[in-house]
């Protein structure tokens, strides 16, 4: 590749959702502390871009329809076309490296080993390499870093903003997400309630937090019990915020919960068929360690990642169904004693911190 410019425009391309997006972040923040004159913006999908909210090391996000028609197409074409000195794509997929190769002067990203599409990746990219699925997905990313011969900070950054006056709760609390995209993440509703009970028990109230679309599939877990509901009130910097002042927070495979561990709180990660050594919070100050594939408790940093290891875990199938509203008999059989162990851990930890 050609040196680049002394105030270079850069794109970093990430076409997948929002954990996706937010794992991103360690790459955007090794550019900008490697080439602090440069103008990065991100190309995202529209309903992801939130999750970027006032991230220092952006000047600008761009987001596009997952499945923009033709005029759409044509429109974002004439506004990226070579308009970068470099853009990169973080995924393998044909349209993040066609973009990278439109909107670049020169062009960088992970392509498949083999094949006559990644033959083709290869020739369109200034500077392409075979990918490394097995490990995770934050030092995937990274590899494209050290590919530009950039050092790599492996450190997420969360969105900031301003948080309405009052949200922060003076007493000690928890927050809960029980919501994550897809029903094979699902852990149940009576672990849940258990959950929250035993959270009381301990001196903590549970916030509950979830997408406006969520509050459907709150009111049945929840029902009556002692929550304060707070599904599709918040904007990510106040999620952000209102995590990171937590004693603890307790959820699934989801964004937020990946969001949590990068504030520093204390993360309970409840995991099903995810592979946690690709998937796995990544903990604030990063992964001393790799995750195993599966345990009954794993502790890493500030994260403690909780699973029921049943032998066919981690499966990386859409729950036992093979379909997304598929159930999953390792979180259907995961036991709430279990998950509180995690919990007391975790707390005494903060305690003795």
């Amino acid at each position: 590749m050609k040196a680049l410019p002394e105030r270079p425009r850069v794109l970093v391309i990430t076409l997948r959702r929002l954990g996706d997006v937010l794992l991103t972040t360690p790459l955007i923040r090794s550019i900008k502390r490697a080439l602090p004159a440069a103008t990065i913006e991100a190309l995202v999908f529209a309903g992801t871009e939130g999750i970027l909210s006032g991230n220092p090391d952006l000047a600008g996000v761009i987001a596009i329809p997952q499945r923009p028609d033709a005029g759409e197409s044509f429109a974002l074409l004439r506004r990226l076309l070579r308009r970068y000195d470099l853009a990169l794509s973080t995924q393998t997929g044909d349209r993040p490296t066609a973009w990278a190769w439109i909107a670049g002067r020169q062009s960088a990203g992970a392509v498949e080993a083999d094949g006559i599409a990644a033959a083709l990746k290869r020739l369109a990219l200034s500077l392409a390499y075979p990918t490394d699925r097995r490990s995770h997905r934050v030092l995937e990313v990274l590899q494209l870093a050290e590919r530009l011969g950039i050092p790599a900070l492996p450190e997420i950054v969360c969105p900031a903003g301003d948080v309405r006056s009052g949200l922060i709760p003076t007493h000690p609390y928890a927050v809960v997400h029980a919501a994550p995209m897809y029903t094979y993440k699902r852990w149940t509703a009576a672990g849940w309630r258990k959950l929250a009970a035993a959270l009381r028990e301990r001196g903590l109230a549970t916030i509950v937090c979830g997408a406006e679309g969520d509050g459907g599939y709150l009111d049945e877990v929840w029902g009556e019990c002692d929550v304060a509901r707070l599904d599709g009130k918040l904007e990510w910097p106040e999620l952000s915020a209102l995590i990171g002042a937590a004693r603890i927070y307790v959820g699934p495979d989801t964004a937020v919960t990946h969001l949590a561990a990068a504030t520093g709180t204390q993360t309970i990660a409840l995991y099903g068929p995810t592979d946690p050594r690709t998937w796995g919070p990544w903990p604030a100050g990063g992964l001393d360690r790799p995750w195993a594939a599966s345990g009954t408790i794993q502790h890493r940093g500030n994260v403690w990642l909780v699973q029921n290891p049943l032998p066919c875990l981690p499966c990386q199938e859409e729950g036992c169904e093979r379909r997304l509203d598929s159930h999953s008999r390792c979180l259907d059989e995961l036991s709430a004693v279990q998950v509180l162990v995690a919990v007391d851990r975790a707390l005494a930890m903060r305690r003795a911190a």
